[in-house]
């Protein structure tokens, strides 16, 4: 059984002695959970922790709109709060997660905003953005052993990641598969994980096949994923998505397209359009994984196959129905600013919390929980239970309105690159991009192109995998999956 203290977990693995690579692991529920749990985290949180601790990795474009929102002036946001939003991402499934054993958000501390007393709310409003109001909130539901995966339950899980319950033609088959032939080309070992190698192993499963020999054997470098998908080559099959589409649910945006080449050397459009681009930061990534998936598409590295274990996985493993189903369809923080209609995914359920204001003897204290016996049993404020559905609303007392239009202020327009680099639109820097990619005035030509729901879905994909999402979508023929 693996061993876990408050801040690492310990399992077995078997090794192969001859390539110096993990055969499988065996573990419990609660490492499963932690693997489990990607999947439900927002991208901007993955490139912002990764990043923070030296592990920087190009997910297509990602990078370059999480820079993006990082280089624009906090002016052109509607507030502080939409900026941050993007930069820090909250995860949908945060209620469930904050129980995992090792968590990949975990060294940045929870922060409360609550209303000035001059608030008609009375100190009864508060939110994990600055300027940001939410309603009043509910009691959760206590965990019951495991956060996804019943509690005690045992796994192994394959170099690939593929996860499954332990038995003996299972072994025998990935045997056969790897070419083991007896076990004495194999040994055991002990391993001790924390947060670094969990967050390794992440960045290592956006890009590699064997994010475990990497990350426990330390087998070779992490690869770049825009390397693993030449530039100009990714072409996304269309998928049909439900229901009309009016004019007004399109965005218009201007393409400045390099004739001879025939790709896109960057893009002019409205906050509408950035929008909804930005808000890709704020998507799980098992969200993008399964557009990927139902779009014919494929991955160099092994997040598909964890992904593909949840759906392979029998119910009976999951604590319930409802748990398998935020990993294969995880949600938005209920929060963010943005009523993303074009990619329609969902809002996640409220969290839960306690507030209470006391007097300690000589001045008053606060305390934000999500159990209500750790407020103390000598205030003099015991709190009731109050609900607060996690909708985004402007305090009365600021006479602002309640807003969801987006992140930006409007109107405003904005030159976007082929790579997603944005920034407010600017001349110079058109001319500077058509410069370095050397391509002659006489050579480029405006196309006007519209962005409806099949377009967003294929923008989320391409920034995810190609450093060329604009050329990607509006101007490659798709090819199915046998074509690429």
């Amino acid at each position: 059984m693996a061993n876990k203290s408050m801040n690492s977990i310990s399992f077995k693995a078997l090794v192969d002695k001859r390539s110096n690579k993990v055969i499988f692991i065996e573990t419990d529920n609660d490492f499963v959970d932690v693997l489990f749990s990607f999947l439900t985290i927002p991208m901007g949180t993955i490139i912002r922790v990764a990043r923070k601790h030296s592990l920087p990795v190009e997910t297509g474009c990602m990078n370059n709109l999480y820079a993006s929102v990082e280089n624009i002036d906090a002016r052109i946001f509607q507030t502080g709060a939409c900026k941050d939003m993007l930069l820090c991402p909250r995860s949908g499934a945060e209620l469930h997660c904050k129980n995992l054993q090792l968590k990949i958000n975990n060294d940045e501390p929870t922060q409360y905003f609550s209303c000035s007393k001059d608030c008609t709310c009375g100190y009864k409003l508060f939110s994990h953005y600055k300027d940001v109001l939410l309603g009043k909130l509910k009691k959760s539901s206590s965990a019951d052993g495991g956060v996804f995966c019943k509690g005690l339950t045992r796994f192994i899980i394959t170099d690939d990641l593929e996860v499954m319950p332990p038995s003996s033609s299972a072994i025998c088959s990935l045997f056969t598969k790897l070419k083991v032939m007896d076990a004495s080309t194999t040994e055991e070992l002990a391993f001790n994980v924390g947060f670094g190698e969990v967050l390794e192993m992440l960045v290592c499963s956006l890009v590699s096949k064997t994010p475990l020999s990497e990350t426990l054997l330390k087998l070779k470098s992490q690869p770049n994923l825009s390397n693993e998908y030449p530039n100009q080559g990714i072409c996304i099959e269309p998928q049909t998505v439900g229901g009309c589409m009016n004019e007004e649910d399109t965005i218009s945006v201007k393409l400045i397209v390099c004739k001879s080449q025939k790709i896109v050397c960057y893009a002019e459009a409205g906050e509408d359009f950035v929008n909804l681009v930005f808000s890709f930061l704020t998507v799980p990534l098992g969200f993008i994984i399964k557009q990927i998936q139902d779009r014919s598409s494929s991955l160099k590295g092994s997040i598909e196959q964890l992904y593909k274990s949840v759906q392979d996985l029998d119910d009976e493993f999951f604590k319930s129905n409802y748990q398998k189903e935020i990993l294969l369809n995880p949600k938005l923080y209920p929060g963010f600013c943005y009523e993303n209609r074009l990619l329609g995914i969902e809002y996640g359920l409220e969290t839960s919390n306690y507030y209470a204001r006391y007097w300690t003897g000589d001045s008053f204290s606060k305390v934000v929980t999500t159990d209500k016996d750790f407020v103390p049993s000598y205030s003099s404020y015991r709190p009731s239970v109050t609900t607060v559905p996690l909708k985004l609303k402007y305090c009365e007392t600021l006479n602002d309105p309640v807003r969801d239009q987006g992140f930006l202020n409007g109107p405003t327009m904005f030159t976007i690159t082929d790579n997603l680099i944005i920034r407010p639109i600017s001349p110079l820097f058109g001319l500077s991009v058509l410069n370095k990619m050397k391509v002659p005035f006489t050579d480029i030509e405006e196309q006007i192109v519209q962005v409806g729901k099949e377009e967003a879905f294929r923008l989320l994909v391409t920034s995810f995998l190609s450093d060329s999402s604009l050329t990607s979508v509006f101007l490659r023929q798709p090819k199915s999956k046998f074509e690429q």
